[in-house]
């Protein structure tokens, strides 16, 4: 009792700060915690991108400094070549004389150097050197170890700039981490436009001072010098390629203005060295153009007029405000090793975050209620236990993820309404199995133990499949579908507490306080006969019949018109907008053809001026993507200066292909889990049937996706794994039932068996599924866009799930017996010898 009311305490506590503002949380005494539940992006708004390192430009950096590295090394040592070339993936060098050859192989092998990438032996070197042909070129190539090195080196240092650029942008609160091997994730809360954010981190700001060559209209090129492209579009200009001083040698960079002609300037300085370099330079140069080039672009080309030797410089060139703060933070935070490209984004601004976290406060209110009412109206005062142990449920799911630190979502805000009406089914279960052993004629004490003692074991196993679930939405989901994993395993854990542990406590204490002789737990309604005797094995042929039929007619779908993939798969732009006036989708579809962008969706979502976009995956890549979605929106707020982003995700196709599929493997890997674990507990006969039955269950559910149009994308698997969970769950009750029956009838025929136990678990069936029903209706109706996708065919799944149970399941167990009869005239189908686990 003492442990159970600290688990609550605590859990009540952790819990109170997120019904208060900072200012009012700030009020309250010391004693009580002030760590609030952190809220997604997707609920108070910002930006979420994941940056991903070019490791192909990384590797050809690498491949060209060795190149440089290669011919300054063997002339240092005097060896004399016939050629060092770059050939594909490595360095080749011919030795004019075969008596130097040993000696440039040592000196090529000196360039190496150990490293201890992760996967490779101790020892590893970054470079292979092979010059085992003496009749052919000593070759020199970037080992597997040494590259892997680098891309691991290269993405902690670009962690680190990235981190700097966005603290001096100032945005609140970022999260920026690395995720797998090359890629970066930064989210930036109440940020609404990324776009100066998205340039200040993809530059690679690789600056480098350069003299502009003197080179005629029309002439050809000398050797060592490069057209290089003006960055404000105006042309090309001959630069040396040799680097006069390296932008690495600047130690601050600053915004400002002219002091006489009052533009946007940069002013610059550099360390000891660097000044030094640029006074030599630029006292040996004076009336010569000096080119500042930032990646391979020319930024300005001022004339030297005096040599410079303070240090210091600027950089000017019809500069905004905003152009020249991105720029000095570019040039503060260093340039990064490598360029970084955005393959996702995801944008909610903060009023359509608001406007969720109501959403999912009206409508989880409004599912509780409705299971509050039901479970009264099923088990009169006994059912308010039920009701207070579903509200501790909820108030320590809450407590759990803020002391977890967990990031609450909109799926997870799903999580925990669908975990209201889960949560009631242990309840059902408990409540029943009591009824039952009162009618067997034991006393309160005795049916209260003996009913939660058979329950558990169902409870136990209901509650793994949806463990399992939830581990693979974990693994395999990302973003804010992990958020529905971490609400749904807390949820699921949680209610093994409150309505095993707790509900019975309070049971206890009621039947001892009120010194009960008898427990009896009457509904208010009846909403079933006390007993019923249907003889569903009846309609077993029209029952898989039926469902054979709809499944075939769901892979129909399927393959026309075909499932409605949504960006997170086939990767493309979706933008939500709302107009400063009811929309005008053909002047907006017209203004938006006019951009080459390819196929252009227009839809409206709720009232007239909000509008959905969705833009077709660009060729060319990530970059394309992210050029796409500026016009867009360059086009659409010139249409409309009043119109509000609410929301943006750009998915380019590598990111796409990986959800896809990761997707399709979580429902894989899930199934196979949950398959594995009924063959464990209830040996394979109870295995097969439940294949069956999922794969029947699942391709309806497809087909209702292709049925109504939905987004197929994360969450829709989501609802989908959701989904397979239910249905295993619910037959494993069935199951349970029919196992116990087994070993007590072990006489009966087996069809009797089978009609006799779904007699005994069909109120609990029903009851479950329409608690779940009444606590998931509410946001399929008012839940609006954001939810449809998972609450929508949430609801035709629970029905789905219930009907199988009864009508395919239990008839393919049916086909099995009669099968295993006949191949076994003397041995019947009996329930495995594993210790009951009682229903």
């Amino acid at each position: 009792m003492l442990g159970y009311a600290l688990i609550i305490l605590v859990g009540v506590l952790a819990a109170l700060p997120s019904l208060f503002t900072a200012q009012q949380l700030a009020a309250l005494p010391n004693w009580v915690p002030k760590h609030q539940i952190t809220l997604g992006l997707d609920l108070q708004g910002g930006s979420h991108l994941v940056l991903e390192v070019d490791s192909a430009a990384l590797k050809q950096d690498r491949l060209q400094s060795l190149l440089n590295d290669a011919r300054t090394a063997l002339r240092k040592d005097g060896v004399r070549t016939d050629s060092v070339r770059l050939v594909g993936d490595t360095v080749t060098v011919a030795v004019a004389d075969p008596a130097t050859r040993a000696k440039a192989i040592d000196s090529l092998k000196a360039l190496s150097t150990p490293v201890t990438a992760i996967g490779f032996s101790a020892g590893s070197s970054d470079l292979a050197v092979d010059g085992s042909d003496a009749s052919a070129p000593i070759k020199v190539t970037p080992t597997e170890a040494g590259l892997k090195d680098r891309l691991d080196r290269a993405v902690e240092q670009s962690l680190e700039i990235v981190r700097q650029r966005v603290d001096q942008v100032g945005v609140a609160e970022p999260t920026i981490q690395r995720v797998g091997s090359d890629r970066i994730l930064v989210q930036l809360p109440g940020l609404q436009d990324p776009t100066r954010l998205r340039q200040l981190l993809g530059s690679t700001a690789k600056m480098t001072f350069h003299m502009v060559a003197n080179v005629g209209q029309g002439e050809p090129l000398p050797r060592g010098v490069t057209m290089l492209p003006d960055a404000k579009g105006g042309g090309q200009m001959p630069v040396e390629d040799r680097v006069a001083v390296d932008g690495e040698r600047l130690t601050d960079a600053r915004a400002g203005f002219d002091q006489r002609t009052k533009e946007p300037i940069v002013s610059f300085r550099f360390d000891s060295l660097g000044a030094r370099q640029f006074a030599e330079i630029t006292g040996q140069n004076v009336g010569r153009p000096f080119a500042i080039v930032l990646d391979g672009k020319v930024l300005t080309a001022p004339v030297i007029r005096e040599a410079i030797v303070g240090g210091s410089g600027q950089i000017s060139g019809n500069f905004t405000v905003d152009e020249t703060v991105t720029l000095s933070a570019l040039l503060r935070s260093g340039s990064l090793p490598a360029p970084l490209t955005v393959i996702e984004e995801r944008t909610v601004g903060p009023d359509l975050g608001g406007d969720v976290i109501k959403m999912g406060i009206y409508t989880g209110i409004a599912g509780f209620v409705a299971v509050v009412l039901f479970m009264v109206a099923l088990y009169g005062s006994w059912g308010m236990i039920a009701n207070v142990a579903l509200l501790l449920h909820v108030v320590l799911t809450f407590g759990a993820l803020a002391i977890l630190g967990a990031t609450l979502t909109l799926p997870g805000i799903a999580g925990i309404i669908l975990g209201i009406g889960l949560g009631v089914d242990a309840n059902i279960l408990i409540n029943e199995r009591i009824r039952e052993e009162t009618k067997r004629g034991l006393g309160a004490f005795a049916a209260l133990d003996q009913g939660f003692k058979r329950a558990y074991s169902t409870i136990v196993d209901a509650n793994a499949t949806s463990l399992i679930v939830s581990s693979l939405l974990f693994m395999f989901g990302a973003g804010p579908v992990r958020g529905f994993a971490v609400t749904m395993v807390l949820g699921t854990l949680l209610s093994m507490f409150t309505a095993v542990a707790v509900t019975r406590v309070i049971m206890q204490e009621v039947v001892r306080r009120r010194k009960l002789k008898v427990l009896r737990i009457e509904p208010l309604f009846r909403f079933f006969p006390e007993k019923t005797s249907i003889s569903f094995m009846k309609g077993r042929f029209l029952g898989i019949g039926v469902s054979i039929l709809l499944s075939l007619a769901s892979i129909g779908l399927f393959m026309k018109p075909g499932l409605n993939y949504g960006i997170d798969f086939k990767g493309g732009i979706q933008v939500e907008i709302t107009s400063s006036q009811p929309a005008d989708l053909g002047q907006l579809r017209s203004t938006l053809s006019d951009l080459g962008l390819g196929e252009i969706a227009l839809q409206n979502v709720g009232d007239a001026d909000h509008v959905l976009i969705r833009v077709q995956r660009q060729d060319g890549g990530e970059i394309a993507q992210t050029t796409a979605v500026e016009k867009v929106k360059e086009a659409v707020q010139k249409l409309d200066p009043g119109v509000k982003f609410e929301r943006t995700e750009v998915v380019g196709p590598k990111v796409s292909g990986e959800l896809a599929q990761s997707g399709v493997l979580a429902v894989v890997l899930a199934a196979a889990a949950m398959l594995c674990y009924i063959w464990w507990r209830f040996e394979w006969n109870f295995a097969i049937g439940a294949i069956a039955t999922l794969v029947l269950d699942t391709t309806k559910m497809v087909g209702f996706f292709a049925l109504l149009g939905l987004d197929f994308n994360l969450t829709a698997i989501a609802a989908l794994l959701t989904i397979i969970g239910y249905s295993v769950n619910d037959k494993v009750v069935v199951y349970d039932r029919m196992r116990e029956n087994l070993r007590a009838y072990k006489k009966m025929p087996l069809r009797n068996v089978i009609d006799m136990s779904i007699n005994q678990v069909f109120a609990r069936c029903v009851y479950t599924s329409v608690a779940i029903l009444l606590s998931i209706v509410p946001m399929a109706i008012w839940g609006g866009k954001a939810t449809e996708n998972f609450a929508v065919p949430m609801v035709a799944g629970v029905v789905v799930a219930t009907t199988s149970s009864i009508f395919i399941a239990a008839p393919i167990l049916l086909f099995l017996g009669d099968w295993w009869t006949r191949r076994h005239p003397n041995r019947a189908l009996e329930a495995p010898d594993a210790a009951p686990a009682k229903g």
